[in-house]
């Protein structure tokens, strides 16, 4: 009994690593992607689409979102600060779900896989939260 719940442990524990280097790698990718348009963008983009994204990047807002895509995705790759990356991407992980619900439901696939990624690894590291989700607390306390 002991040796197989051992086992159940050291098979979560590998998968927590494949999935925190698997989304490590891929927000590396697209936030590089955001600062040198090394692939392609998609030809067929309706007008509304192409409006949001012009004003975003305009803004600079889109430059914003591809520095902390970069910076977390290098946190989970070298498995440094893991919590707090996973806080700083789960913002940008709503907008690319709600972005892709109001605009462009057809394009969903990625996103749904990033935001389980996300969710299975901010579960993984639940106990990292538990300090921050406390209802009442004190300055300085531990």
């Amino acid at each position: 009994m002991e040796a197989q719940t051992r086992e159940i442990k050291s098979t979560n524990r590998i998968g927590t690593v494949i999935v925190r280097i698997l989304l490590g790698l891929l927000l590396l990718l697209f936030g590089l992607n955001g600062f040198f348009n090394f692939m392609p963008q998609p030809k067929d983009m309706p007008q509304e689409i192409m409006n949001v994204m012009g004003a975003l990047m305009k803004a600079g807002y889109m430059s914003v979102v591809a520095g902390v895509e970069v910076i977390v995705g290098v946190l989970l790759v070298t498995n440094r600060f893991v919590p707090l990356a996973l806080a700083l991407i789960a913002p940008i992980v709503v907008g690319i779900i709600t972005f892709h619900i109001a605009m462009a439901p057809s394009t969903i696939g990625p996103g749904i896989v990033v935001l389980v990624m996300e969710l299975y690894l901010a579960w993984a590291y639940r106990g990292a939260y538990c300090p921050m989700l406390r209802a009442k607390t004190t300055p300085g306390a531990n």
